[in-house]
């Protein structure tokens, strides 16, 4: 039986100490560290062997967490984030209270509200978001499964999680970018 008390627990101590993780997520298997400390972030950059350049999304498990990190949040994020179906990713302007290395260039944040059982939790113990990037070295196809995975990155880890390693994940999110003028553009269905 998968302890997911257990679980969410010795994540949390690796995650407290700055370490990274592999863990499942809502969609595809994860690699994720605390979203406020840059020397974690540059961890998983160097494992996925990624430019600091291409950002990478946050998991939040709630409004509360959603506004620490965005002081203006368009209403129509909580209408999108409300009616999906699936995971969706918002892509929101100017983030604060988090490592200034996981933000894009254009000064926005990609953020996911996760209602999964494990990420709920461990955001839960956080209190802080948790960095959610996928299980590859950048520019290799997304692992749909745990089997998928390669062994260097789960070396390259500092723990993983010991749930759902039989899950297979057909999609990654939707992500949707929205400007606090407005604007929505879908970025990928």
């Amino acid at each position: 039986m998968e302890n997911l008390n257990e679980e969410v627990h010795k994540a949390f101590e690796i995650i407290k100490e700055g370490g990274i993780i592999l863990y499942p997520t809502d969609t595809v298997w994860g690699i994720g560290c605390d979203a406020t400390n840059p020397e974690a972030i540059k961890k998983i950059y160097a494992l996925k062997q990624r430019e600091e350049t291409k950002s990478m999304i946050v998991l939040m498990n709630g409004e509360r967490m959603m506004y620490n990190v965005f002081k203006d949040i368009p209403e129509v994020a909580w209408q999108i984030i409300d009616l999906s179906e699936k995971p969706t990713t918002l892509i929101l302007d100017n983030p604060r209270n988090i490592a200034p290395n996981i933000i894009a260039e254009d000064k926005t944040l990609g953020v996911r509200i996760v209602k999964e059982p494990f990420c709920y939790k461990l955001l839960e113990r956080m209190k802080k978001p948790l960095v959610s990037t996928s299980a590859n070295i950048s520019g290799e196809p997304t692992p749909k499964s745990f089997k998928e995975i390669s062994p260097e990155i789960i070396k390259g880890v500092d723990y993983v999680v010991n749930l759902q390693r039989d899950k297979i994940c057909q999609n990654p999110s939707t992500i949707i970018k929205l400007t606090n003028d407005c604007q929505v553009k879908v970025i990928r269905k």
